[in-house]
């Protein structure tokens, strides 16, 4: 059985691998190869659900060596099949192979043919990485390249101003829901003393007595996951961005946004559901967030001129009644529940492009239909009222805006005295304090040691929401992430004795990302003759070598899968006391902005309209 698990991570890794290497001008073979893995896939997939199904319906784990392992801590990937893996698994496998096969022929002579493809396996390969995962870790990397795999899509045509707009927003909740996985594993760690593997979590006993003695910590860690959930499958007060990813390409609309991606929620609170099944306030909580965007989204459904707007927020609603089956411990109708809106959404989503065709060419109008029976109990200023609220989407964009984004764009506004001289010597000067008094910890009175770690990550914080709100200067909005990340290891090293090969291996990342990313920006800048952040620039169509280098480096930057920084975040919160919420506050809203300024670095300078285009713009969308 653990062979099938290997191969069910490997075939999409493999075919992703492949696509790379094939020439981009041969679009024959990048679809065989890309529907020759989503096929083996499918099969192998059907072949395991049946020898499962047979043997008994036993859960399946699978544990591999640590990936890092020093001291107490220990890095392991962690693989689990049960019912749940299961439908998750044959939902995502036929749907991918359908989808694969659509974009054959839909796609076709596309600019960036190859480009699509390769994302849509590297999307499968953090999907099956998600469903599979058998702890909170190995779930992490997952869900780090499901985020990326989003941006990339929905910027899929990325000499448009709207798909890169939106898709930075999308990125943004994406990092919210990231962060909140990370903060609850960081608070699982402190709950359990050890790591914890979601098989241990169906054990009653060993959870009731941890809750019993850590009640609130139980509940953080519940809050944290409904985050992570909500954030992730467009819940209340998230739901705007769904709509707004709807920018790329139908197909990859179709299998993220309408079927799978937009499920991961779902998929999260189904995983953890022993953990808080007991726990009424976060039941009943769970229960309120489905039903209300259930409501709402169904009022905003019905009033969108978009087809795509229209299904989405159809999806929304129906994901919130999931919501509900969950928080009401009806976990097999939740999952039948999955699959129907899954298949349901992916279907309407690609046959959208044909059916507004076909309305076009018939010339037909949507006839008008009677007020139904529910909407007749209301007055007409009543139906009026809702009828606007449902158009302007309940203000959701406003709120999120208002209360999440805006206040740190005026803080940033208000460190605009921190110029590139006065950042350099500032830094120099307190940071060779800091390592100082790290050095020698006699000299601080024991009050101030408590709150250094504090002042220094909160210094980190405001480089980051400087380099957040950054409009002139990149290689300033640059340099200010890396000092970010140098003042949380500072903040760190006051907690208690952290081994060098920690440091070594949370900043290798860094250091290598940052100095490759300021290679890429200074050629640049040798070709091009402004590349600030106040527009897009659209770079990447001169320069598609120096773009790809950048975007890479960007990641390694933001602690994603491919550099040695992702498990040192994991050991930067290990760090952290249970008793330091504030101090694991400040690093994760650290986390969250680092990733957001980055890919928007990154967007501003390489993505949306070439500054030489003499065409008009859209800017707005439906």
């Amino acid at each position: 059985m653990t062979t099938f698990i290997i191969a069910l991570l490997a075939v999409p890794l493999a075919g992703f691998l492949v696509c790379l290497a094939v020439p981009a001008k041969n679009e024959r073979l990048i679809s065989e190869v890309v529907q020759l893995t989503t096929f083996m896939q499918l099969v192998s997939s059907l072949a395991f659900v049946f020898l499962w199904i047979m043997s008994d319906n036993a859960v399946v784990t699978f544990n591999s060596a640590a990936l890092f392992k020093s001291g107490h801590y220990e890095y392991s990937l962690n693989f689990l099949f049960d019912k749940i893996t299961s439908v998750f698994l044959v939902t995502g496998t036929i749907l991918t192979f359908l989808v694969t096969t659509y974009s054959r022929r839909y796609l076709h002579r596309e600019q960036g043919y190859k480009r699509y493809f390769y994302t849509l396996l590297l999307f499968y390969v953090g999907y099956n990485t998600s469903i599979l995962s058998g702890n909170f870790e190995t779930l992490f990397i997952g869900w780090e390249i499901l985020g990326i795999t989003s941006f990339l899509l929905i910027s899929f045509y990325r000499d448009r101003y709207l798909p890169v707009k939106n898709a930075v927003k999308v990125f943004s909740i994406y990092r919210l829901a990231d962060v909140g996985v990370l903060l609850a594993v960081w608070a699982s760690h402190h709950l359990w003393s050890s790591y914890m593997s979601f098989e241990k979590l169906s054990d009653y006993n060993l959870i009731d007595k941890q809750l019993h003695a850590h009640h609130q910590v139980g509940i953080v860690i519940s809050i944290l996951i409904i985050l992570a959930a909500s954030a992730k499958s467009a819940q209340l007060p998230f739901s705007s961005w769904l709509p707004r990813a709807m920018e790329g390409p139908t197909p990859s609309t179709a299998i993220f946004y309408g079927a799978l991606s937009v499920h991961a929620g779902v998929y999260l609170l189904l995983r953890t559901y022993p953990f808080w099944q007991h726990q009424w306030e976060i039941r009943v909580m769970v229960g309120v967030i489905g039903i209300l965007t259930s409501i709402v989204t169904t009022g905003i459904a019905r009033v969108q001129s978009s087809v795509k707007s229209q299904i989405a927020y159809a999806s929304i609603s129906q994901i919130g009644l999931i919501f509900m089956e969950v928080s009401a411990g009806f976990q097999s109708l939740a999952l039948l529940h999955f699959a129907g809106n899954a298949f349901l959404r992916a279907t309407q989503l690609l046959v959208s492009p044909s059916a507004v065709s076909q309305l076009i060419a018939l010339h037909e109008r949507p006839k008008t239909r009677a007020i139904p029976g529910l909407e007749r109990l209301v007055s007409d200023r009543v139906r009026t009222g809702l009828y606007v609220l449902c158009l302007k989407e309940w203000g959701l964009d406003f709120f999120m805006y208002r209360f999440l984004w805006n206040p740190f764009k005026r803080l940033g506004e208000k460190l605009r005295f921190l110029t590139a001289r006065r950042t350099a010597l500032f830094f120099a000067v307190l940071y060779l304090l800091g390592i100082f008094f790290c050095l020698n910890t006699a000299l601080v009175p024991p009050p101030l040691m408590a709150w250094l770690p504090v002042a220094f990550s909160f210094t980190g914080l405001m480089m980051t929401v400087r380099s957040f709100t950054e409009r002139k200067n990149v290689w300033r909005s640059w340099v200010l992430i890396i000092m970010n990340h140098l003042w949380v290891v500072l903040a760190i090293s006051f907690n208690d004795t952290v081994p060098m090969v920690h440091i070594v291996l949370y900043l290798s990342g860094v250091i290598v990302g940052g100095l490759v990313g300021y290679w890429c920006l200074y050629r640049l800048r040798k070709s091009e003759r402004y590349i600030g952040l106040g527009q897009f620039h659209g770079h990447i169509q001169r320069h598609g070598g120096i773009g790809i280098t950048f975007l890479l480096a960007s990641l390694g930057l933001a602690g994603f899968p491919i550099t040695p920084t992702f498990v040192g975040e994991d050991l930067v919160f290990s760090h952290i006391h249970p008793n330091q919420i504030l101090l694991a506050l400040l690093v994760s809203l650290g986390c969250i902005l680092n990733g957001i300024a980055l890919i928007r670095i990154y967007a501003r300078v390489f993505l949306g309209p070439n500054m030489r285009s003499q065409y008009e713009l859209t800017y707005r969308s439906s």
